[in-house]
């Protein structure tokens, strides 16, 4: 076996690509897909989503995500018209299961939010939706609550 050529692979900071279907409110990056490292069942990247901000509804289709939070909260928000949310902070751990619409949201005024991404699968699936959000216009202004401390 060629160890050089099919042995481990890094991609540098610097190296992400920003080629990679996105939805409004996030930037996803890729790091480890079949082009870049030769991975032949697992995708990830990276996310961020800006201070006082939220992605569009969406869904990754067959797929299995799980997020894993870098930097700042994230509000979870998910289900058929986005009814369901949990917080998630630095260090904490998120699963996405197949098919379920979700939207992720930064209420913080001055921090990105940002997040480790992997998926179960090499094809880039977003399927971006056309769905209401219950979440406030602006979520991170001081007239709406968001991320209490504690």
């Amino acid at each position: 076996m060629d160890w050089k050529e099919h042995g481990v692979k890094i991609v540098h900071a610097g190296e992400l690509d920003m080629n990679t279907p996105q939805t409004s409110g996030m930037a996803r990056a890729a790091a480890i897909t079949h082009a870049r490292a030769g991975a032949e069942k697992l995708w990830a990247g990276t996310m961020v989503v800006q201070p006082d901000a939220k992605t569009g509804p969406h869904h990754h289709g067959e797929l299995e995500t799980v997020l894993y939070v870098v930097k700042g909260r994230v509000r979870m928000r998910w289900g058929d018209h986005l009814e369901l949310s949990e917080e998630a902070k630095a260090g904490d751990f998120i699963y996405v299961p197949p098919y379920v619409p979700h939207q992720e949201i930064n209420g913080s005024p001055n921090e990105i939010c940002e997040a480790v991404v992997v998926r179960s699968g090499q094809e880039p699936v977003v399927i971006n939706l056309d769905l209401e959000t219950p979440e406030p216009a602006s979520a991170g202004h001081p007239r709406v609550p968001f991320h209490p401390a504690g």
